[in-house]
């Protein structure tokens, strides 16, 4: 047998991938299982966005290769949207590169600025990719703390005291997943700050802002940001398009052209179709996110009131598509998680995949209808 290659030595096949074969066994053999345990949004995209791509389909350059660098117009519906949404400028010719999700632009960016042996600063709780995609390059992550009693903000004190010296990327996530905790530009300005002393490369990851959060934010509305932060952003929260595959980095012209090198040998350029759907999306009226919002908060009240049920406490005030909530004293994430499986067949998520400081909480999804909700609440009742 051919040997695999020793950077797979350094990572798991991502837990997700693992449990929900164990999940869709549990289904196949009768039991319903419900699963408030991944953040794939159950709601359809707009009209028009599906309308868009459908009408695109007859369009004689629909079905050839496309530009590395997206279309024109989607690059002008990416900046016009976060002209609008953020109060941020960037030039759609130079700052922006269109992306098959935001998921591929951790890798991308990691790809196009890690060598061996640098190290990449890494939230804890948070999302596993920074960690897995840093490792598989033969770079080193080093986790800084993030915790209740900090708000799930960083402790950049902390993080000045220690050696920064082979520190080149360091990963944000605001809003944060799995927490909810919302940035505020102090917050923002404080890492930018700490970035330009110590010459590292921030990389703020941004999906959620508009899930429940009134006002969304964006690192690079802060002065200098540019210098030395990038943003990643996606289409697919926000508008229910996840499975398109659709987000977006934004920054200054020399990071993004660095992070094109990489992309541009990577594939051969997004679908027509979906970025003709994308672009639709981008131009979507206020009316949009109110009505997406006014769903998730009748199922947050429902998670919530599930939390209650299972004896967990949680922040009101977060944001985002989960609610992070607390175990009783002692209670072991995944062991509680295997017994709600077994006992109530509800699939949750345990805090420890996002890392050790997840221990004692759990994440529930509210990509759930209100009848499911409602029934493992009964379930637990």
């Amino acid at each position: 047998m051919i040997e695999p290659a020793n950077r797979l030595q350094s990572v798991e096949e991502y837990y997700f991938s693992k449990k929900l074969r164990e999940v869709n066994l549990l289904k196949a053999s009768g039991l319903p299982i419900i699963n408030l345990g991944i953040g794939s949004p159950d709601l359809h995209p707009p009209q028009k966005v599906i309308t868009a791509l459908t009408n695109s389909l007859t369009n004689p350059d629909a079905h050839k290769y496309q530009s590395y660098q997206g279309l024109p117009e989607l690059r002008e519906a990416m900046a016009s949207f976060y002209r609008e949404q953020y109060n941020v400028a960037l030039s759609p010719k130079t700052e922006i590169l269109p992306l098959m999700g935001s998921k591929e632009g951790i890798m991308h960016i990691s790809m196009a600025y890690l060598n061996e042996g640098d190290e990449v600063l890494i939230p804890n709780p948070g999302y596993p990719t920074y960690e897995s995609v840093t490792k598989l390059l033969s770079a080193k992550p080093v986790f800084y703390d993030l915790t209740q009693e900090n708000n799930w903000f960083p402790d950049i004190l902390a993080l000045e005291k220690s050696d920064l010296s082979k520190v080149k990327l360091m990963w944000i996530n605001y809003t944060h997943m799995p927490t909810g905790a919302k940035a505020t530009y102090k917050l923002y300005e404080e890492l930018v700050s700490f970035a330009r002393r110590n010459n590292i490369l921030i990389v703020n990851d941004n999906p959620y802002s508009f899930i429940l959060n009134d006002a969304p934010k964006s690192i690079l509305a802060v002065q200098g940001a540019k210098e030395v932060c990038l943003e990643l952003n996606s289409l697919s929260k926000t508008f229910n398009m996840a499975g398109w595959r659709v987000g977006m980095v934004v920054g200054d012209q020399k990071y993004i052209d660095n992070i094109l090198k990489v992309k541009s040998n990577m594939d051969s350029g997004m679908f027509y179709g979906i970025q003709k759907g994308a672009i639709e999306a981008l131009k979507c009226s206020e009316m949009w996110y109110i009505s997406l919002n006014s769903v998730y908060e009748q199922r947050r009240e429902l998670i919530w009131k599930l939390a209650k049920v299972l004896n967990c406490t949680f922040d009101k005030n977060a944001s985002g598509l989960f609610v992070w909530a607390k175990l009783p004293a002692l209670v072991k994430a995944e062991e509680f998680v295997d017994i709600v499986l077994k006992k109530h067949h509800l699939f949750i998520a345990p805090g420890t995949i996002f890392g050790i400081n997840g221990e004692g909480y759990i994440r529930l999804s509210l990509c759930a209808s209100v009848e499911d909700i409602e029934e493992a609440i009964a379930r637990v009742k």
